[in-house]
């Protein structure tokens, strides 16, 4: 690695030497830039954060309240030891944000994760131009293909329809932490009541404290009778696909929300009735055409195919390589 490169990769993650900080750290650090709230990217046990202000009360519900948090507005700058930094909209879930670093007249962009297609839940994607782009690659095939959300939102709607018709709960799973919020706001509310797992209800209670207008929704623990939910739709994690948790529900129809229902086969092992391509992370073609649009010369791949993505720029004749993580490709990565 030269020696002039604002960023290196350490045991503790990705490191700015100049600036003293770490960008997602693997593990506890004095300095920790967040990009966003999810665990793999937020840890806890650090002594000082900066993060966008969108994010703040989700980071403190899963770090603690009494976390050295400063945060800042996307597009504000903060120097840290010399080293101008700030923060923009990644579009992945609400706070999540793109980390731009400027020093000696060199920008680098960390992109956490991103979604380029804009929805109520968060601030849009915010493009931006770099020297070097330091990428994620979750669905970095072109097998991942995402249609409009709308056509999803119109399917999700249609299964609860049919559900309700049959007599049927509808269960749909999706990760509690952005997915859920985002499937929450797309359900048409006037179908009939949105019940939530006791984790999703935490996390919306983040969202309408930071201004984002979501259908009125039920905590599962307060409603006494079983009957009550048949015709609803209840909203929970992965985790809670447990007969403990569901068997308080009666006549079942189960969903699960993930880009990786693209795959053929995924749904059959989440043992579910549907599978809804949705995916808080870009696409094939959404990762690609931001890598364009970055007009970087130096692209660093990381969190998810890179070799693959690697291999593809290099045929483009880009100057790509290729960053392992803790955290490398997994199809078991729900909350994708």
């Amino acid at each position: 690695m030269p020696k002039n490169e604002l960023l290196e990769i350490t045991a503790a993650g990705i490191y700015c030497r100049p600036g003293d900080f770490y960008i997602d750290p693997w593990q506890a650090v004095d300095r920790a830039v967040i990009t966003h709230a999810h665990a793999d990217h937020a840890r806890p046990d650090c002594r000082h954060y900066l993060a966008a202000s969108d994010g703040e009360g989700i980071l403190r519900l899963r770090l603690g309240n009494d976390i050295r948090l400063q945060s800042v507005g996307y597009g504000e700058k903060v120097a840290l030891n010399g080293v101008s930094v700030s923060l923009h909209p990644a579009g992945h879930v609400l706070g999540s944000a793109q980390v731009r670093i400027e020093h000696k007249g060199e920008v680098w962009v960390v992109s956490g994760d991103y979604k380029i297609e804009s929805d109520t839940t968060c601030a849009a994607f915010e493009q931006l131009k770099c020297d070097t782009f330091v990428t994620e690659s979750t669905f970095g095939l072109p097998v991942f293909k995402w249609r409009p959300q709308t056509d999803v939102f119109a399917d999700i709607n249609g299964w609860w329809r049919s559900n309700q018709a049959a007599e049927k709960t509808s269960v749909l799973f999706a990760y509690s932490l952005g997915k859920a919020q985002r499937v929450i706001a797309g359900l048409d509310a006037t179908l009939g009541p949105i019940f939530t797992h006791g984790a999703v209800e935490n996390v919306n209670k983040c969202y309408l404290q930071a201004g984002i207008s979501l259908p009125e929704t039920r905590h599962v623990a307060s409603v006494e009778k079983k009957n009550a939910f048949v015709g609803g739709m209840v909203v929970v994690p992965p985790s809670a696909d447990t007969p403990a948790y569901t068997k308080r529900f009666t006549n079942v129809s189960k969903a699960f929300t993930s880009g990786w229902m693209q795959i053929r086969g995924m749904r059959r092992r989440r043992s579910v009735d549907r599978g809804f391509v949705l995916s808080d992370h870009s696409d094939w073609s959404g990762l690609i055409k931001t890598i364009m649009a970055s007009e970087a010369e130096n692209i660093w791949v990381t969190h998810g195919y890179t070799a693959e993505v690697v291999q593809y720029l290099q045929e483009q004749g880009l100057n790509a390589r290729q960053v392992d993580t803790r955290f490398s490709s997994g199809i078991d990565r729900t909350e994708a």
